[in-house]
């Protein structure tokens, strides 16, 4: 772990999770009992990709700022499974899209049953997803949901969009991000104020708090995907160049690259795969462009940490601080 860059006592992770545990095991115990079906191959490809070691931040984060505002009722944890049904949907139909062969250090669920199934699959967890929310019955609640897949749905296109686009920008990149990967944040966020009966203040700045988290998490994964070794990240090193994503380190090396690395570059992007992949290290390290990237990270956490302020003092409440921490300075 990185040292913590910051003035706050900031609560280790596993005090972190200590705080939550009760909630977090009713969580893994709803997720087997709602992940069952009369299919057997729902079964096996299901509980895979469920049980195959990801970190549960975004249960973790209903979860949290559930407890931060005082609930006391239980459909956090019928929310935080939902959060997390969706998000391992979104898992196993952009592993059929990136033809990714390694996510968490394991096979991925379609090298090993096939693209068809890991689709089928991944549409059967949305809709069990969707089954869940009706239950709460809570129409505000189905109206985040709903909105914020439609949200990654959308950013799911515009990344393939840019897909060996050179050209894409910045703002692009950030756009699609704060799309496909930080709106689930901000919605798990938000629906914790939502259940807890909050006022529309507390309500948008947790969900701020979401969406800035939720970007800054994106940007230390593409930072990771150049800086990381396949071990630590549980894929392999240039994933990113290999599916010819533009991410920001390349986009910022690109812009302050010497005219023969942006050649490089550009020809990376365009023809994905890993051929180029030494030249462009060399061209991500020479122009500084992971350092501008845990820059723009390093924003987004102090913006996430700020909107926190706003919110009543509670363990859970610096436990929010932790998980901003964390999410910044992992190596994982």
């Amino acid at each position: 772990m990185h040292p913590l860059k910051c003035s706050r006592n900031i609560m280790d992770i596993a005090t972190l999770q200590s705080l939550i545990n009760d909630d977090m095991q009713a969580v893994n115990a709803l997720i087997r009992k709602r992940l069952h079906s009369q299919v057997a191959l729902v079964n096996q490809l299901g509980h895979y990709i469920i049980h195959s070691g990801g970190k549960r931040l975004r249960p973790m984060l209903l979860l949290l700022s559930a407890r931060a505002f005082g609930y006391q009722g239980t459909h956090h944890i019928d929310l935080a499974t939902v959060v997390e049904f969706i998000h391992t949907a979104t898992l196993l139909h952009d592993d059929v899209v990136d033809v990714s062969e390694l996510r968490r250090g394991k096979q991925t669920a379609n090298s090993i049953w096939g693209n068809e199934a890991s689709v089928l699959v991944g549409d059967f967890l949305y809709s069990r997803a969707f089954e869940m929310m009706v239950e709460v019955q809570n129409m505000r609640v189905m109206e985040i949901l709903a909105s914020a897949t439609n949200v990654i749905a959308e950013g799911e296109v515009l990344q393939l969009l840019n897909c060996h686009e050179p050209n894409t920008t910045e703002q692009e990149y950030l756009q699609v991000i704060r799309s496909k990967t930080a709106k689930l944040f901000e919605a798990a966020a938000q629906l914790g104020a939502v259940i807890s009966q909050q006022p529309p203040s507390y309500e948008q700045a947790i969900a701020t708090y979401g969406v800035h988290l939720g970007t800054a998490f994106q940007l230390v994964d593409d930072i990771l995907d150049y800086s990381a070794n396949s071990e630590e990240m549980g894929k392999n090193v240039g994933d990113d160049l290999a599916e010819g994503k533009p991410t920001l380190p390349i986009i910022y090396a690109l812009r302050e690259g010497s005219p023969t690395q942006q050649q490089v570059l550009r020809e990376a992007i365009l023809q994905g795969g890993r051929e180029h992949l030494t030249e462009v290290i060399t061209a991500i390290h020479s122009t500084e462009a992971l350092i501008y990237a845990k820059q723009v990270a390093q924003q987004e956490i102090d913006l996430a940490e700020a909107t926190l302020a706003k919110l009543p003092e509670s363990p859970y409440k610096e436990a929010l601080y932790a998980l901003a921490q964390f999410s910044m300075h992992r190596n994982y």
